[in-house]
């Protein structure tokens, strides 16, 4: 366990404590996260997740706009529902991703769980930007990454980062209940 590790789980609680209450501050605090992260994953073997936070760092900036200027009126996004189309579609995109990424570390790295990483981290995408679009469904999906995500680090001895992941799963499914309390959600 470093400080850094540590540091970056606290920043993570926080962030995504404050996207839970739908707070755009949660998306600048994740940036600066998972550019920590990034280093530790790297530090870690941990490819896969190495480069899903580069991706994070980018979408931490487009969840930061789509919250605070997306949307019609172009004052925020509103929670909603995704619809079948939009959630099928989305799952074969990170089946996908899964797969082709899995192929590349399992070939070509000595990354440590290769094809666990790539499946966490192609659908972690899929998961990131259904936050960065408000949708409903991006919690469920988190807290069952997030739970298989603690195992994973439990094996890699990143004990700080599987509590942290323990307590993302927690936050996961509060998130699900507060989002679904949500008047746009309710009107719909």
């Amino acid at each position: 366990m470093s400080p850094l590790e540590l540091f970056a789980a606290v920043l993570g609680v926080i962030a995504v404590w404050l996207t839970l209450k739908q707070n755009p501050w949660g998306w600048p605090i994740g940036l600066v996260m998972v550019v920590i992260y990034g280093w530790i994953f790297f530090d870690a073997k941990l490819y896969s997740d190495m480069l899903l936070q580069g991706v994070f760092a980018v979408l931490q900036l487009y969840g930061w706009w789509q919250w605070t200027r997306g949307g019609q009126q172009h004052h925020g996004r509103q929670v909603s529902h995704l619809q079948a189309s939009g959630l099928l579609l989305s799952l074969a995109l990170g089946a996908a991703g899964s797969l082709g990424l899995g192929y590349l570390m399992a070939t070509y790295t000595d990354a440590a769980a290769p094809w666990l990483d790539a499946t966490l981290a192609a659908f972690s995408l899929v998961a990131q930007v259904w936050m960065a679009q408000k949708r409903l469904e991006c919690w469920p999906l988190w807290a069952v990454l997030d739970l298989l995500y603690v195992g994973l680090y439990v094996h890699r001895d990143l004990i700080p980062t599987a509590v942290l992941y323990a307590l993302f799963t927690l936050l996961a499914l509060k998130g699900w209940q507060h989002w679904r309390r949500d008047p746009a959600v309710a009107a719909a």
